[in-house]
């Protein structure tokens, strides 16, 4: 009697693979492309908290800045053809996209084989921080430069309020910048600015270097700072759950802080460091004027900057973000892969911002003068 073979046909499961069909890692990518949103969203405060827009189709965007206009009596017989005075002054702001920035690293196919964890969602976390940290530094870079200028309305016999800096104490000393009480009443006095330049409450907050911080929510009750809404984990999150005049406290290690980024050790008094820092703990400012490579506005310079910026305050309108790509996740696949044996895994964004309003910001600073414009 002859055997008759049998064959056992095997279905392999596609776990990667969208609707049972299509490439086979597509769902792998998009877990992807949500870890490096979540983590640029995670970091990236400056973002919601400024004028955004979305640019298509050209290279800068215009922002048009109105000054104000006064009420007159009408004159019985005459027509009504407009103020005498021509007003309001119209005056413009035009702000370019800067050179595309990228975030990136090659993932080895081996070495994902054999690590024990999710490797590309770690790398796409860092990725994601890594965009969120330069997006944040360059626009506080702005808002600080407006606090310092002059309003972008010059006609004639029509001035306009510009951008304002307070002081942080009354001593030359560094360590006013994390005097609670010297701190709270920068805030009422910035408060006080704002409403004297005619700029909106709504939307105000402030970003203060983290020691800053914890400095107020310590002396919550005592220093004129009182929160009932919010207590516990959440009035130590650094979320904007505090507000001093009306303004919402963040706090970040991304504005420009005594010549530094985000904090300062050496040489201020009461501000130990806490060791084994890393290099990308309170690196010092970089050059960042229209004459870096890449840039197309200009953030200043690192001796524009000075030593002196202790936190900055402002209201929504004080700087604008223009995005012509938001950030995106690319990564290589088919032939690439298979000669280089692994991805490239790329975040990128192209971005940019300046000053809008300058009389809705606010620089702190610390020491007998104040720093320049630019």
């Amino acid at each position: 009697m002859a055997q008759q073979n049998s064959t056992l046909t095997t279905a392999l499961t596609q776990v990667g693979q969208a609707n049972l069909s299509g490439d086979k890692r597509a769902l792998y990518l998009k877990l992807f492309s949500g870890e490096m949103f979540k983590g640029f969203q995670h970091n990236a405060i400056a973002r919601d908290l400024v004028m955004k827009r979305t640019l298509k189709n050209g290279k800068s965007l215009q922002f048009i800045y109105t000054g104000r206009t006064k009420a007159e009596y009408h004159t019985p017989g005459n027509a009504i053809l407009g103020n005498t005075d021509g007003a309001p002054p119209v005056a413009e702001k035009t702000i370019t996209v800067d050179d595309l920035l990228i975030s990136s690293a090659f993932v080895y196919d081996l070495d994902e084989t054999l690590s024990h964890y999710d490797l590309r969602s770690e790398i796409s976390r860092k990725i994601g921080y890594a965009l969120a940290e330069k997006y944040d530094r360059l626009i506080f870079r702005a808002i600080a430069r407006g606090a310092r200028s002059a309003s972008p309305v010059s006609a004639t016999n029509f001035v306009e309020p510009g951008g304002t800096q307070i002081r942080v104490g009354a001593s030359s000393n560094e360590s006013d910048a994390f005097s609670s009480s010297a701190l709270v009443a920068a805030f009422y006095d910035a408060a006080a600015a704002m409403d004297e330049k005619g700029v909106s409450s709504d939307g105000r907050c402030a970003v203060l270097n983290p020691r800053q911080y914890y400095e107020l929510i310590q002396a919550v009750g005592s220093n004129g700072l009182v929160n009932r809404d919010a207590q516990g984990t959440a009035l130590q999150g650094g979320n904007g759950v505090i507000e001093i005049a009306g303004i919402h406290i963040y706090k970040s290690m991304n504005i420009p802080f005594l010549g530094k980024y985000g904090t300062k050790y050496a040489g201020t008094t009461g501000q130990t460091s806490p060791g084994n820092t890393g290099d990308f703990i309170g690196p010092a400012l970089e050059d960042a004027s229209g004459a870096s490579t890449g840039i197309n506005n200009d953030y200043g310079t690192a001796s524009e900057f000075g030593a002196v910026s202790a936190g900055l305050i402002f209201q929504r309108e004080a700087a604008g973000c223009v995005e012509a790509i938001g950030p995106q996740v690319q990564v290589t696949s088919g032939d690439v892969s298979v000669i280089y044996q692994g991805d490239v895994i790329l975040g990128r964004l192209a971005m940019g911002a300046d000053y809008i309003n300058p009389a809705a910001a606010v620089e702190l600073y610390v020491g007998g003068t104040a720093p320049s414009a630019f």
